[in-house]
């Protein structure tokens, strides 16, 4: 382990990063006053305490210890609602208060649950030797009740193509994937199932997993539970397929003997303790999940380790808060509801929408945690909501280094993506911010795999988020008002205008550009009158003057209220999401559209079918599914977006601008690719009736944008 940076090094640097936060008339011989184990101490003096006590092997240790229940014995897997995961919920609760959190609370909700027991393929190599394969699995139902022969075939990537003319007719069907760069899993395994397999069978032979040939996968399934799939490793895969290939048909007999089960409406459990600060009803939350594939030791064992590390080292440094601060286990995070395009994020989902929606508009921050324990970047990340993005952008100027890790420092990134229940708290309308780790190489190596273990442990950049994020904790805490800066969405909002597509649409982009101006400057006189409040209260507390900040304090409730008010606006009205999950502006759908419907038209016009099919029409919405599976997989994987109900959807409800279906006409133009001066009469008109509207869904949308940054910038304004 590489040697981390002294104590009083780091406090000393934290010490000049609050003095340099205060208002300039207060830096000179004072020092921040708070209360720790009854005494009043100054907060330079409580965050070397809490750097003091926080204890990295504590965390490591209570990360590993979460292995203890498994739902499969060779392979690992606490998924929701299993056994595994009620009872590793149960043990996180009894460190709770093991480590001294108050009001302890254990909180039911609704969830599809699996258990994934086992999946053993045995088959003859072509060497004549019996070969084992331990399969990993997806959340379907499938159970051969024992061993059972069974058929299996290869077909390729498993497209409508690659099965034509095979017979898969209640045999196991190998495929090869990339859910990164092609397509997820359920496209592949429902085709299988339209057709009569007994199941699918995929190899990753890139996106995921790669960081070992022995790697296997899983992910979630996104599809229904009939359609079972499971996940073998290429050193696997590559001995079956010489067995396959030698074999007299392309077809063998091999003995499986798994055990995969979905139940529908079960049961499982978030659980949170608390801190209770000055104002018990004012919140910080702290959160991480606790299902996990595998052993989970990034994903997310070490984030629980992380999260209780910093509850254990604010408790015994003696800290005592002005606000409440909640730390919240969430299960089912991994998957939680089946048959659904939005099957993540179950327990965060419920958390904050169902079981406890009064958090929301009382809640200053929800911190989210996920695979902390490991270097992703040369750069730290946090990647936060909008508003944040300016608040963090200061704060980590000056947090301490750990020798070893981040020599680049920390970056702060916006918006949330849909990968990690930060998002379903943000949506909701709480100020949220994770650790990220998107963009790393972790992701296409270690991810959802077998090789996420202790191997991969980096105690230096664990210990580097257990100061961050408890430093950033009682940062939060000296604040009187959230701080929250409109800014950033408004002008990222603006950015996002396409002028050639407004003017395709007859759409006057300086209606939207013009009004997203004028609240911007708003907000930044509305910026002033924040940053004065909490400044000024800084300074009382700064002082030791509780009655100064107290009076401050109660002062500022209906700012506070009002600014999250607007925030949770912000979200209901500016979050969409793409057929990709990706967070986007309402008028973007339309705008992408309308320039790739425009461009196949050109591309048509002028003969070129090519063009049209290979970098343009599969852009539009959903549609590049159509080049590879039936219609009936197709119409499918849409109409379970577009006509399921809003529990099914969960976070996703409400998020897709539209849908614009081009399956016939990409399969038409497939067809008549090759031909020379092929008629594209019917396409063409069919294009140009899209065209139309999605130019009118822009002038709808952007309608809509302007009425609602207007209305933004009332809420604004009654503030400022």
């Amino acid at each position: 382990m590489k040697k981390l940076v002294s104590y009083l090094t780091l406090s000393m640097l934290v010490g000049m990063l609050l003095v340099a936060c205060t208002p300039k008339e207060e830096k000179t011989n004072v020092k921040e006053k708070t209360v720790q184990d009854g005494k009043s101490v100054s907060r330079e003096d409580a965050n070397s305490n809490y750097l003091s006590a926080v204890d990295v092997d504590y965390a490591f240790q209570f990360a590993k210890s979460l292995e203890e229940y498994k739902t499969n014995e060779k392979l690992g897997y606490r998924t929701a609602g299993s056994e595994a995961e009620l009872k590793t919920g149960e043990k996180i609760g009894d460190e709770m208060k093991k480590i001294g959190l108050s009001e302890v609370t254990k909180d039911e909700f609704k969830v599809d649950t699996w258990e994934f027991e086992k999946a053993d393929l045995t088959f003859t190599d072509a060497d004549g030797k019996e070969h084992l394969a331990v399969l990993g699995g997806y959340q379907v139902n499938f159970d051969t009740n024992g061993e059972k022969e069974l058929d299996i075939i290869y077909a390729g990537k498993g497209t409508a193509e690659d099965l034509e003319g095979l017979d898969i007719k209640g045999k196991l069907v190998l495929i090869d994937i990339n859910q990164r760069e092609e397509w997820w899993i359920n496209y592949s395994a429902y085709q299988a199932h339209l057709k009569g397999a007994a199941a699918v069978i995929a190899v990753q032979e890139a996106g995921y997993g790669e960081v070992d040939p022995d790697a296997l996968n899983a992910q979630d399934i996104c599809g229904p539970d009939d359609a079972p799939a499971f996940s073998m490793s290429q050193t696997d895969a590559n001995s079956l397929k010489k067995a396959l290939e030698a074999s007299e048909n392309g077809v063998m007999t091999v003995k499986f003997d798994a055990k995969s089960t979905v139940k529908f409406d079960g049961k499982t459990y978030n659980y949170y303790g608390k801190i209770i600060g000055k104002d018990p009803e004012s919140y910080i939350i702290l959160s991480a999940h606790y299902d996990s594939y595998f052993a989970g030791f990034q994903d997310d064992n070490a984030a629980i380790g992380l999260m209780l590390g910093i509850a254990k080292g604010l408790i015994d440094s003696g800290y005592q808060p002005e606000k409440t601060i909640i730390f919240n286990a969430l299960a089912a995070e991994e998957w939680g509801v089946s048959n659904t395009r939005y099957d993540w994020s179950t327990g965060a989902y419920n958390q904050i929408f169902n079981i406890h929606p009064e958090w929301v508009g009382k809640a200053f921050a929800n911190l989210n945690f996920e695979l902390p324990a490991y270097e992703h970047t040369t750069q730290d990340e946090i990647r936060s909501v909008y508003e944040l993005n300016n608040y963090l952008t200061k704060f980590v100027e000056e947090v301490p280094s750990v020798d070893g890790v981040y020599k680049d420092g920390i970056s702060v990134v916006s918006p949330l993506r849909t990968w990690s229940d930060d998002f379903s708290f943000g949506i909701a309308g709480v100020p949220a911010l994770r650790n990220d780790f998107q963009d790393s190489e972790f992701m296409h190596s270690h991810y959802h795999s077998q090789f996420d273990s202790e191997d991969v442990y980096n105690a230096d950049a664990l210990k580097f988020h257990l100061n961050l994020y408890g430093l950033l904790t009682m940062h939060y805490d000296e604040t009187a008002v959230v701080p929250l800066d409109f800014t950033t969405r408004l002008q990222a909002l603006k950015e996002k205008i396409d002028t050639d597509a407004f003017e395709k649409a007859n759409v006057a982009s300086d209606d939207l550009s013009t009004e997203i101006d004028n609240v911007i400057s708003v907000a930044e006189e509305l910026n002033k009158k924040v940053s004065k409040v909490n400044a000024d209260y800084l300074a009382a507390l700064t002082k030791g003057d509780s009655n100064t900040a107290k009076k401050l304090y109660e002062e500022s409730r209906e700012l506070n209220s009002g600014l999250l008010a607007a925030f949770k606006y912000a979200e209901d009205r500016f979050v969409r999401l793409t057929w990709e999950d990706e967070p986007i502006f309402p008028h973007v759908h339309a705008q992408n559209n309308i320039n790739n419907l425009a461009l196949s038209i050109d591309a048509l016009n002028e003969g070129d079918i090519a063009t049209a099919l290979d970098e343009h029409l599969w852009a539009i919405d959903n549609n590049w599914y159509a080049y590879d599976f039936d219609k009936e997989v197709f119409d499918y994987f849409t109409d379970y977006v577009l006509e399921a109900p809003k529990e099914k959807l969960m976070w996703g409800a409400g998020r897709i601008v539209g849908h614009e279906d081009l399956f016939d006409t990409i399969s038409s133009l497939k067809e008549k690719r090759e031909q020379t001066e092929a008629d594209v009469t019917v396409e063409l008109e069919t294009l140009n009736t899209m065209l139309e509207r999605q130019k009118e869904l822009l002038k709808t949308t952007v309608a809509d944008e302007v009425s609602s940054v207007k209305e933004l910038g009332s809420m604004l304004n009654e503030l400022k």
